[in-house]
């Protein structure tokens, strides 16, 4: 019995952290696409990779991947936390190397708050897309939905740039544990390699983190 919860939690672990290194994909795709409504004040390559992503039909079944991706992770990241808050009432005097991090405490927290923020930012850009009405622009390139206005004028407003910031803060914390702790699952545990990860892991989520706060930020005191 006491092998069969070992193995099902370690096999949670690794779907968990499958999930979360596929969504990290999406998150370099969708900084890159962000970061293009900085370089263009016209919002022409932005409005024009937003169409294409709204429009081409890969992307739209992948959207579709990508929404079960997050449901996966956020799943089996609160099973998870709640089989190891029962196995393990007591502490182990000898912590493992990735649980050294401060904030591998607040995974769930932090995971929690980043969930709030993504369906409050996918309500106010998505479902605007998707379902609501944003008006058109004219380039010679084409007639596209003026997706970059939208996007500026909801980074002039104060308090959710605010909100913004501290969420993406906390995805950083998020990103910068949970890389390391995703490698770890899946087997890569080792002294030699393992500072390297956390290096790593801990460059790409400072570099994440600062992209995507240097959008709301350079708009807001713009």
């Amino acid at each position: 019995m006491g092998n069969s919860l070992a193995y099902s939690s370690i096999t949670k672990k690794i779907i968990m952290s499958l999930a979360g290194l596929f969504l990290i994909s999406f998150l370099l795709v969708h900084l890159g696409i962000n970061l293009l409504i900085l370089f263009d004040k016209t919002y022409e390559s932005f409005n024009m990779a937003a169409h294409f992503m709204a429009t081409n039909p890969l992307i739209q079944v992948f959207q579709w991947v990508l929404f079960i991706g997050f449901i996966i992770h956020i799943i089996y990241g609160i099973i998870v936390q709640i089989q190891n808050w029962s196995a393990r009432p007591v502490k182990y005097m000898k912590k493992g190397y990735s649980e050294l991090s401060y904030f591998s405490k607040f995974m769930i927290h932090t995971g929690v708050v980043v969930f709030i923020f993504l369906i409050i930012h996918f309500a106010n850009f998505f479902i605007v897309a998707k379902f609501g009405h944003v008006e058109e622009i004219t380039y010679k390139s084409g007639t596209y939905e003026n997706m970059g206005a939208v996007v500026f004028e909801t980074f002039k407003i104060g308090w959710y740039v605010v909100f913004y910031v501290l969420a993406l803060l906390l995805l950083g914390f998020h990103l910068e544990h949970g890389i390391q702790s995703a490698f770890q699952s899946l087997g890569f545990n080792h002294w030699r390699y393992t500072p390297v990860i956390k290096i790593i892991g801990t460059l790409f989520s400072i570099l994440i983190t600062l992209g995507f706060l240097a959008i709301p930020l350079v708009i807001y005191f713009t």
